[in-house]
């Protein structure tokens, strides 16, 4: 049985949410499932992201907005989708089904927000077991609470020549290593971290020369690179800002780092990483420690300790075989623990469900 769907967010500029979203959504449509948008007006995933996918746009002002709130759910219930799923606290406070009307509101969390903007809910989605765990810890009925982890996109092919002119447009030599990190600049992503680890790494490792990718771009910025100066690493450092299309930035890299502080919840960059066949350092945070596992498929390392970082990329970056067999067991991964066609039957089985309750 296939059940249609509506999707709501309501954010204005592109996060690690605001991919998934689109990822899925894509997804959805290459197996044949329908699904709609409901998208902030303006918003970055209006104006790049959703070509193709059918999409309506309300301005989604504020969770105060009682205009807003009318808006959304009377769309929500024109739409006469069985399941409306919503993402965030924006799209989900302004969200309002009533129950036994035909209609599931589905809030699906990626992170440990405050509850209030779900609790009204009908059921909810958690994309580790942790994070559900925690949500039932805090009220929520467990019968309604369900884990459906996430899934990684295939790598996009990118012709080699745009991939060699992007190297030589960064000013990258032929030897150099380039370590990517992809994420916005708020303080989970851990990037003050990396930069003091950065800066620990020796001025060349295997005889190459270790130079740092920041793909993203966000509030902390000007921090940063304040830090960067006072670090001395400036020069060694490509400040990429936000990529609509990354594809190109990861089969660029020579390898992925993820320092995360403790209370990232998943961490999609680490699929993306295995997915790109690229070899992985990342720090122990809530997602990694459910999803990765050292030495096998990436190297992990504290959070919040530039030195066991640096120590970890060094590592990685000394041993060839190593970075083999990161790559070779992360694409096991994904293909067998992260496939896309089995999350979305996950997916639609809980739908069916549902509706059928």
């Amino acid at each position: 049985m296939t059940i249609p769907s509506l999707h709501i967010i309501g954010s204005r500029e592109m996060g690690g949410a605001e991919r998934w979203f689109v990822r899925f959504l894509r997804a959805m449509q290459r197996a044949g499932l329908p699904v709609q948008a409901l998208v902030r007006s303006g918003g970055d995933l209006a104006t790049h992201h959703l070509a193709g996918i059918p999409t309506h746009e309300l301005p989604m002002r504020t969770v105060w907005d009682p205009l807003s709130r009318w808006q959304v759910s009377a769309y929500a219930r024109a739409s006469r989708m069985p399941i409306v799923q919503t993402y965030m606290g924006r799209a989900s406070r302004l969200t309002h089904l009533k129950p036994g009307r035909g209609q599931i509101h589905v809030a699906r969390l990626g992170g440990y927000y405050a509850l209030h903007p779900f609790r009204h809910a009908h059921a909810w989605i958690g994309n580790t077991k942790g994070l559900c765990d925690w949500m039932i810890q805090h009220g929520l009925p467990a019968e309604r609470v369900h884990h459906i982890t996430n899934f990684a996109d295939a790598p996009i092919p990118v012709d080699a020549e745009k991939v060699a002119a992007l190297r030589t447009q960064i000013g990258a030599r032929d030897d150099d290593w380039l370590l990517l990190h992809p994420g916005r600049f708020v303080k989970v992503k851990g990037h003050a971290t990396l930069l003091a680890a950065f800066a620990r790494l020796p001025a060349e490792i295997a005889d190459r020369r270790p130079r740092l990718i920041l793909m993203g771009d966000g509030p902390l910025r000007e921090a940063l690179e304040t830090q960067a100066r006072e670090l001395g690493i400036m020069d060694r450092i490509v400040w990429a800002g936000w990529q609509h299309e990354p594809a190109q930035w990861f089969h660029l890299a020579d390898a992925v780092v993820f320092p995360s502080r403790d209370e990232e919840t998943l961490g999609n960059v680490v699929l993306e990483a295995w997915a790109y066949r690229k070899p992985l350092v990342a720090t122990a945070f809530r997602g990694a420690r459910e999803i990765a596992r050292h030495g096998e498929d990436s190297w992990i390392v504290p959070c919040d300790d530039p030195e066991a970082l640096a120590a970890g990329i060094e590592s990685l970056l000394s041993d060839a075989a190593v970075r083999t067999a990161f790559v070779a067991q992360g694409v096991r991964r994904v293909t067998d623990d992260f496939g896309e066609a089995a999350i979305l039957a996950r997916y639609q089985e809980l739908y069916t469900r549902l509706v059928g309750r």
